[in-house]
């Protein structure tokens, strides 16, 4: 399900959110998949639960060897509230500093009028992708001074990802240069904006020209 929105800049609605949390009740909760962490060498790392496994897009090597006990990310096909947790598992906004990656990520499918349909998380931030990236392989090019204005959307090792209105082959996972483990959406690495202060804020969008929404299958998000 998507939600829609009548305004870009400014905060969803009660009954957004709302829709937001009921959005996975049609889906069975628990049924998903795991991917592994890192380039398409680690792909036979990757478990299939409930539905068919696909491997993730190929990602940056790092140099930093993967954590000991890797088993990979759970993607599951429902929101987290549909899974009985609250709160935002340790997402943070706007400019505040990701101290430690959060224990779950939710990514959301909304639409709006001058961004057409594009990805949020649980704190309804707006989500984007870096046309300097890569999406095959799957590559970060974002790094120092960037990644401290566009904070990757990155989670613990073995954390879990819920989705509303995006399919789980879509999600993968990469391992960036300091061993974090940032999200991927159609292969493309996902991030916030640090000029994103309050839910519903799309003040990335078109920066440098290379900047914009990214929407459920990776695809730049515009107007429609």
């Amino acid at each position: 399900m998507i939600l829609n929105s009548t305004s870009t800049h400014g905060p969803f609605t009660r009954a957004a959110l709302t829709t937001l949390v009921l959005c996975g009740l049609s889906l069975a909760t628990g049924c998903g998949k795991t991917v592994s962490v890192g380039n398409s060498s680690d792909a036979s790392a990757a478990a299939p639960s409930r539905q068919e496994s696909s491997a993730p897009p190929a990602g940056q090597q790092s140099s930093n060897p993967p954590a000991a006990g890797n088993t990979g990310l759970q993607v599951v096909d429902s929101a987290a509230a549909d899974n009985g947790l609250k709160g935002t598992g340790g997402t943070v906004t706007g400019k505040v500093v990701q101290e430690a990656p959060p224990k779950w990520v939710q990514l959301a499918a909304v639409r709006s009028p001058a961004l057409g349909t594009h990805l949020i998380n649980i704190n309804q931030a707006t989500l984007y992708r870096f046309d300097k990236d890569s999406a095959e392989p799957s590559t970060s090019t974002c790094a120092g001074e960037c990644a401290v204005t566009w904070p990757p959307v990155t989670i613990v090792e073995g954390g879990s990802v819920y989705l509303a209105g995006v399919e789980e082959k879509q999600v993968g996972a990469i391992r960036r240069d300091d061993g974090s483990v940032q999200l991927t959406v159609g292969g493309w690495p996902v991030y916030r904006y640090s000029g994103d202060g309050k839910a519903g804020d799309a003040n990335g969008q078109g920066v440098g020209g290379t900047w914009f929404a990214v929407g459920p299958t990776g695809q730049k998000s515009v107007s429609p």
